[in-house]
């Protein structure tokens, strides 16, 4: 790849600010920079001089902002563009003297494009991103990439594979990338595929190609399709893009992990705060049956005085997928049932598939709308294209219909108006969507806004936004919530919840949770979880290697012989506990925390009332990632970037600015290493007992502790008891932990409607001097000053 020349900085023409991003030439390449920060900037790149001329793809709700940029051309020929904040090279157009005789191996080796060199330095000249080389290559056999056209129309083409390598310094590391349930935290050296794969190795992926490195950047790149990505490999990170007509990507610098979040929020939009009913329990099973059942479970909660707030109906609950309908024999009168739900202080949630099937009330509508994924021929998509005239619902073993296509803005309008007259009308407050892979993969088929396979991973977003913008407009004084399977670019602003799919009841899924998560949440996707237990079915006998700590004879009607169950379940509830939403879900008979024995009843219901004690607080990181569009489930990364330790710590995280949590993932373990970060002191949260950081101890973690410690400097808000987020919850105590000097914001509004967005809410800004060792509030008033006692200093 041609580098541009060491030449002087002498400038052949006067500085210029910026007026309209002009594409540049360079040997038949086009190259656009636009800046839409002082801290972000764009960079596309074709062989095709419209395309470097289309803004961004989907995901993308800012526009380009120019101010505060100039644009020079160097005496090379380099242009460069320069904010306070970073400065763009583009390298000067490749010139070679007619005389100048050509390598032989260039006639026959050259590369898809001429290539060139785009650096991203900070003011003082220091590297960001360093692109040194692209492709725009055609489809090809030798490549194996003509497989990428199969079912694609003429007028749909040429397309072709793209991508840029970048360098990779050799202390580099790289988090984020959507969902990857390989075990791994840092991306160094691991290739990974980000694309929405419901049959990925280790679970089901998707993908949100943003990319943090802790090197004071980010990426993200913008390209739908299915992306691979190898990271640091020989000294660079190389994105390649099945399917495309140019390369875009942009670069966000940070001077703190958070700024690079801000630059993500205002790209794709912010994440809104969610019914405060989400931060609290969430209780689900595969499934409930029954009107009954449901109430029975409502009622046993709120008969043994346990926090509550959202009960879920899951699928086939329905007369035939598709139908919107209810089958009466189960649930007679679902009003009925929500209307004492509601009087309970429980809302309810209630799966919405996009799959109809042949023969159900909307199918024939919608095939002659052509509102459904579909192959070129306009079938609807099967897992093979079937002859002529005789569409073929689902795969060889799924025959539960076909997807409708919500990236037709006419199909999602009409999928929420159906959701709303037929489900929402019957008093269910909140939707799961789910298949939002969608399971029926438009890859080699068509969506509305092209094929499927150039715009494989764009559907949760447009199908999550169905659902919002649903909301928003027909039911403005309820805040809208989705639990979704996937997420793509964008999707976090969809008042959506993500799930990490259909996961195995397993110590090694447990295991595989926590890296999973903080990556999901790097990625800029704050409000992820999981099955709380696993999703699949338990294997009828499991014999631990350990004897259990927690004894399955009084669970035995619903774990079988499965002996280290029950001492999972409380394993994965206590780490639970500590993730941005708290639901459990599963294919066990029973999944109430009373469902797992004598001996695990009171660890569960220990830590279900410490979630609703530490409401205040964690509500509060809600209004933390409205604000500023970073996750509060964190990868310790983001708060120590200067300990060259944390790299690749799978499996602790800071939860908030307050808390880090140390999950125990090990059958039989009643002790687990934990490392604190340098640069802070620490009090572990159970006995107060202050440590310093940079140092590995070995600390007891008996059944019912979870590891769990606590930053100096901290301001820990705690809650009144109460059995729901609707309860009006008091502050009961502020713990301040001394060492440090603190602040913490915090929130509250009425927890259910929009209203905070017009400015009422309720922010209370607490300040530590741990100079003086007083507490002072600024702004409303959270609690009366004069109260004794509530206030504890930490010793």
């Amino acid at each position: 790849m041609n580098r541009w020349f060491p030449a002087l900085l002498f400038l052949a023409v006067p500085a210029i600010l910026f007026g309209q991003s002009l594409p540049l030439q360079r040997n038949g390449q086009t190259i656009t920079i636009e800046p839409y920060a002082p801290n972000v900037v764009r960079v596309t790149l074709s062989m095709i001089a419209r395309e470097a001329a289309i803004g961004p793809g989907y995901g993308f709700v800012a526009t380009p902002e120019q101010s505060g940029w100039i644009h020079t051309v160097r005496e090379d020929g380099a242009d460069v563009y320069k904010s306070q904040r970073m400065t763009v090279i583009v390298a000067p157009e490749h010139r070679r003297s007619p005389n100048e005789r050509l390598p032989d191996t260039a006639k026959f080796f050259s590369g898809s494009v001429p290539g060139t060199d785009i650096s991203v330095t900070l003011p003082d000249g220091s590297s960001l991103a360093e692109m040194n080389g692209w492709q725009m290559a055609e489809l090809n056999q030798k490549d194996d990439t003509l497989k990428n056209a199969r079912g694609i129309k003429a007028d749909d083409l040429p397309l072709y594979t793209v991508g840029a390598s970048f360098r990779a310094a050799d202390d580099e590391h790289y988090y984020g990338l959507g969902e990857n349930q390989e075990g791994y935290l840092d991306h160094r050296q691991r290739p990974i595929t980000c694309a929405a794969n419901y049959l990925a190795p280790a679970s089901p992926s998707y993908c949100v190609p943003f990319l943090v490195t802790n090197k004071g950047y980010g990426i993200v790149w913008d390209n739908p399709s299915s992306t691979t990505i190898y990271p640091a490999f020989d000294g660079e990170t190389k994105w390649t893009s099945t399917l495309g007509r140019r390369v875009s990507f942009f670069v966000i610098a940070g001077d703190t992990t958070d700024e690079i979040y801000e630059g993500y929020r205002l790209l794709t939009g912010a994440t809104p705060m969610l019914p405060k009913a989400a931060y609290g329990f969430i209780q689900c099973k595969q499934r409930y049956s029954s009107q009954a059942e449901v109430l029975a479970v409502a009622k046993g909660y709120r008969e043994r005085h346990l926090p509550l707030d959202i009960v879920v109906v899951d699928w086939f609950y329905y007369t035939q997928m598709g139908q919107y309908d209810f089958d009466v024999q189960a649930w007679p009168d679902p009003v009925a049932m929500n209307k004492q739900l509601h009087a309970d202080n429980v809302e309810s949630m209630i799966s919405v598939w996009p799959r109809f099937a042949p023969g159900s009330r909307y199918y024939d509508f919608l095939l002659s709308k052509g509102w459904f994924e579909h192959y070129a021929s306009g079938l609807p998509v099967t897992a093979d294209e079937p002859a002529p005239g005789k569409p073929v619902d689902g795969m060889p073993y799924d025959k539960a219909g076909s997807d409708i296509d919500t990236t037709n803005p006419e199909a999602a309008a009409w999928w929420w108006n159906l959701i709303r007259d037929n489900i929402a009308a019957k008093g269910f407050d909140f939707f799961w969507a789910d298949e939002t892979e969608p399971d029926l993969p438009p890859d080699g088929a068509y969506l509305s806004i092209g094929p499927g396979t150039q715009y494989l991973n764009v559907y949760p977003l447009s199908h999550t936004g169905a659902i919002y913008d649903g909301v928003r407009r027909d039911k403005p004084q309820q805040r809208s919530l989705t639990l979704s399977r996937d997420a793509y670019l964008g999707a976090q602003r969809n008042g959506t919840i993500f799930w990490s799919s259909d996961i195995s009841p397993t110590w090694d899924s447990l295991r595989r949770q926590i890296p999973t998560g903080l990556n999901i949440a790097a990625s800029g996707i704050a409000y992820t979880g999981n099955d709380i237990g696993g999703w699949q079915d338990l294997p009828y006998r499991h014999t631990p290697s350990h004897t259990p700590l927690i004894d399955p004879t009084s669970a035995r009607n619903n774990v079988g012989q499965y002996d280290d169950y029950p001492e999972l379940y409380v394993r994965w509830f206590e780490y639970g506990t500590f993730l941005p939403t708290m639901r459990t879900h599963g294919t066990r008979r029973y999944n109430e925390i009373w469902s797992y024995g004598t001996e695990a009843q009171p660890i569960l219901e220990k830590y279900l009332k410490l979630r609703y004690t530490l409401m205040p607080y964690i509500y509060s990181l809600g209004w933390f990632t409205h604000q500023s569009g970073a996750p509060f489930m964190r990868a310790l990364f983001m708060d120590f970037p200067h300990d060259n330790k944390i790299a690749n710590i799978t499996d602790e995280y800071m939860f908030g600015p307050a808390l880090l949590v140390a999950p125990v993932v090990e059958q039989g373990a009643s002790t687990r290493e934990v490392y604190l970060p340098d640069g802070a002191d620490w009090y572990n949260f159970w006995t107060n007992e202050r440590l310093h950081g940079g140092q590995t101890l070995t600390v007891k973690a008996p059944i019912d502790t979870i590891p769990l410690f606590v930053r100096a400097g901290s301001i820990l808000p705690l809650g009144a008891p109460v059995e729901s987020s609707h309860s009006q919850q008091a502050i009961a105590k502020v713990k301040v932990y001394p060492g440090a000097n603190g602040e913490f914001m915090l929130y509250n509004d009425d927890g259910t409607t929009y209203a905070y967005e017009k400015g009422d809410r309720q922010i209370t800004t607490l300040k530590w001097d741990d100079a003086t060792g007083k507490l002072k509030q600024e702004g409303a008033t959270a609690w009366d000053q004069k109260e004794t006692g509530l206030v504890e200093i930490v010793h």
